[in-house]
C-alpha cells in the first residue's frame, strides 16, 4: 500500500493579517466533498475568535489557542495531529479525507510544515499534500514590501489566492501578479473572487490525484521546466517610464522585487539515473550546512539500485518527509530526476555545483558558456 493511500493529506492555509483565510475556509467547508474534512484553527492570543466565524462544529473543528503555529503551540500541533491519529485509528472518529490547518496571519510557514512532515510517527499517518498562501489584492504589495514574514508564506506556495480583487485598482492587481510570480514562478495564481475556482479541487496540490491516486509529477512540480533566467530579467521591462498611481504600484512591485531578491525557485533536471548514496550525501550535506536557507524543496528522483521505480522527496529547511518509492514511473516516457528548489541566500549555482559533484557531472564553468557556444567544438574549463 502507497502512502498516498494510508496516509491523510494536509492543506496548510496561509496568508497574512486580513487576506480572507476564514472567509476561504468557511466557503470550501460548505462543498459536500470536504464532510470529512478536520479543521486545525490557530489562534493568536488568549481568547480564539475565529473559530466562532467557521461555520461548522464538533470533532472537526480543532483550535489552537495562546499562540501562533510557529513558536510557542508548535508541540500543540504535533499533539493534536497525534490525537487525531489516534482517534482514526481507534475508531472514535470517521475517517478523513483531508485535514487543514489554518495558520494565523504572523506565521512563518516552515515550522507548521516541518510539524507535518519532520515526526516520524504524524507522517505514519499524514502526508503534506501542499500550500495555499492568500494575498489580499488591495493591500498585498504594501505588506509584501513590509512584512518579511509574508515574502515567505508567498514564496512556499503551491498556489497563490489574491483575494479582494473586485475592491483593487486594476493596476495594483497587475503589478501584485508581476511582483508574485518573480517571487513564486510555479505557484498558479488564482482569483479568489472567482468562486468556480474555489472548491475542493483548490486544495488537490499534491502528488496524487485525489480522485484516481494517480501520481501527476508535471502538477506536482509545478512546471519544473520553468526558464527561470528568462522569468527574473525580463521582469517590468515596460515600466521604466511609470507615473502618478501607476508609479504607486510600480514603486511597491519594485520594493516587493527587492526585498525578495535573495529568494529564488529553480529546477534541477538530470538525465541519468543516480547513485543511492551520492544522493544521501547531497542531501545531507544541503540540510546540515544549509537547512535553514532551503524554505522548499520537492523532487522525484531516479536511483540506479531500481530506476523502475523512482523515489519521492519533499523537505522544509533541514527537515524532510520519510521518502518514499512509487510502484511505477508516472510518465514512463519520462524518468528524469526532477529538483525543485525554493532557497534564500542560498546561489542557485552553489546547489547546482553541489549536486554536480554528487552525482559526477561534468562542469563548464559559467565564464566560459558564452565561448562554448560560438565554437562547440571547444570545451574550455570542463572538470569535475
Amino acid at each position: 500500500m502507497s502512502a498516498a493511500d494510508r496516509t491523510v493529506p494536509v492543506t496548510i492555509l496561509t496568508g497574512f493579517l486580513g487576506a480572507g483565510k476564514t472567509t476561504l475556509l468557511n466557503r470550501l467547508l460548505k462543498h459536500p466533498d470536504l464532510t470529512d474534512t478536520a479543521v486545525i484553527i490557530n489562534e493568536f492570543g488568549e481568547i480564539g475568535i475565529d473559530h466562532l466565524l467557521v461555520e461548522r462544529s464538533g470533532d472537526g473543528i480543532i483550535e489552537l489557542s495562546d499562540g501562533c503555529l510557529c513558536c510557542t503551540v508548535r508541540g500543540e500541533l504535533v499533539d493534536t495531529l497525534a490525537d487525531l491519529m489516534d482517534r482514526l485509528q481507534t475508531g472514535r472518529i470517521r475517517a478523513l479525507k483531508r485535514v487543514v490547518i489554518e495558520t494565523t496571519g504572523l506565521a512563518d510557514p516552515a515550522p507548521v510544515l516541518q510539524a507535518v512532515i519532520g515526526n516520524p510517527v504524524i507522517a505514519h499517518s499524514f502526508r503534506l499534500d501542499g500550500v495555499i498562501t492568500l494575498v489580499d489584492a488591495v493591500n498585498g504589495l504594501s505588506t509584501l514590501a513590509g512584512h518579511p514574514e509574508s515574502i515567505k508564506q508567498a514564496a512556499v506556495a503551491d498556489r497563490l489566492v489574491l483575494t479582494k480583487s473586485t475592491l483593487a485598482d486594476a493596476g495594483a492587481i497587475t503589478s501584485l501578479k508581476r511582483a508574485l510570480a518573480e517571487l513564486n514562478p510555479r505557484a498558479a495564481i488564482i482569483d479568489g473572487d472567482d468562486p468556480a475556482a474555489i472548491g475542493p479541487a483548490l486544495l488537490a496540490c499534491g502528488l496524487y490525484d485525489p480522485g484516481s491516486k494517480i501520481a501527476d509529477v508535471g502538477r506536482w512540480l509545478s512546471d519544473e521546466a520553468h526558464d527561470d533566467a528568462h522569468h527574473h530579467h525580463s521582469h517590468d521591462h515596460d515600466h521604466d517610464h511609470a507615473h502618478g498611481k501607476d508609479a504607486h504600484f510600480h514603486q511597491h512591485a519594485h520594493d516587493v522585487t527587492r526585498h525578495s531578491a535573495s529568494i529564488r525557485s529553480y529546477a534541477i533536471v538530470h538525465d541519468r539515473p543516480i547513485d543511492p548514496m551520492a544522493l544521501d550525501m547531497f542531501i545531507d550535506l544541503l540540510r546540515s550546512a544549509h537547512g535553514d536557507k532551503l524554505l522548499r524543496m520537492k523532487a522525484i528522483v531516479a536511483l540506479s539500485d531500481n530506476p523502475e521505480r523512482p523515489l519521492v522527496l519533499h523537505g522544509v529547511q533541514a527537515v524532510f518527509h520519510p521518502p518514499e518509492r512509487l510502484a511505477a514511473w508516472p510518465d514512463p516516457s519520462d524518468r528524469r530526476t526532477r529538483m525543485v528548489l525554493i532557497t534564500k541566500d542560498l546561489p542557485e549555482e552553489f546547489v547546482r555545483d553541489l549536486f554536480d559533484a554528487f552525482v559526477g557531472k561534468p562542469r563548464i564553468d559559467r565564464p566560459d558558456r558564452a565561448a562554448l557556444e560560438d565554437n562547440p567544438l571547444a570545451v574550455p574549463g570542463m572538470r569535475l
